[in-house]
């Protein structure tokens, strides 16, 4: 994203960001995006998180080969990962190409269609209509969504270890409740929002500013996944920074 790009995403962020002509309109709108984020996202959010926290389990007992390091590291070692990395930053990239690629296909099909032109001559805010719903739903629900896989991520390692013989079950439970640190909690809380913000203004940006038809329309889909994608990880490298 060069320069010129930037400062239109700010500029159509900055036009978002107005006073809503009617909250009620707005609310409706708020609570249908937060459905389609949320609820509609949970269940492969609930999939990945188990699985990736089992493989997680098994691959740190994998490389614990030592006697003289205690099997309870292992759970210590999947709690923070899951909670700090793998949580905030799989969900995110995971969300962005589900919800990414659907918000920028819907926007960009009003534009070529001629839908958004329609709401702007009929005095409506479109960008504040179409993409602060948007906004507000995923700053809101990627960070529940985010928690839910923090949760399962442990739960996933309990399972892949105790199941496969990795770790007992007594060493995995004392492994993720020692020495455990709240403010990993806040770290990934503020990634999660962050995160959040990235997968539905991202999108919104470049399906707002589409040009031509369908193909276009594809083309920009894919590109807001890899840029939200790219933003996702330069975001987390950022905070991890500011905060760790």
């Amino acid at each position: 994203m060069n320069f010129t790009n930037f400062g239109r995403y700010i500029l159509l962020l900055k036009a978002a960001f107005k006073r809503p002509e009617k909250w009620k309109i707005y609310m409706k709108a708020i609570f249908q995006q937060m459905e389609f984020i949320g609820v509609g996202s949970l269940g492969l959010i609930s999939i990945i998180s188990t699985f990736i926290g089992a493989v997680m389990t098994l691959q740190i007992a994998f490389q614990l080969v030592s006697d003289f390091i205690p099997k309870t590291i292992i759970g210590s070692v999947n709690r923070d990962s899951s909670i700090l990395e793998l949580s905030p930053t799989i969900s995110a990239i995971v969300l962005a190409g589900k919800i990414g690629s659907a918000i920028s296909s819907e926007i960009g099909t009003m534009r070529v269609t001629e839908q958004i032109d329609a709401l702007e001559i009929m005095g409506i805010n479109a960008p504040g209509y179409l993409i602060l719903p948007k906004i507000i739903a995923g700053i809101t629900m990627v960070p529940v969504l985010v928690i839910i896989s923090m949760v399962l991520s442990i739960t996933g390692g309990y399972l892949g270890g105790t199941l496969s013989g990795a770790v007992s079950a007594s060493e995995y439970i004392q492994g993720i409740t020692t020495d455990f640190n709240p403010f990993t909690i806040t770290v990934a809380l503020v990634k999660a929002f962050v995160f959040g913000f990235i997968i539905t203004s991202v999108p919104a940006y470049e399906g707002f500013y589409v040009k031509g038809g369908a193909l276009e329309v594809a083309q920009a889909s894919t590109r807001a996944v890899v840029v939200s994608c790219i933003s996702i990880l330069a975001c987390d490298y950022i905070v991890t920074q500011l905060l760790l």
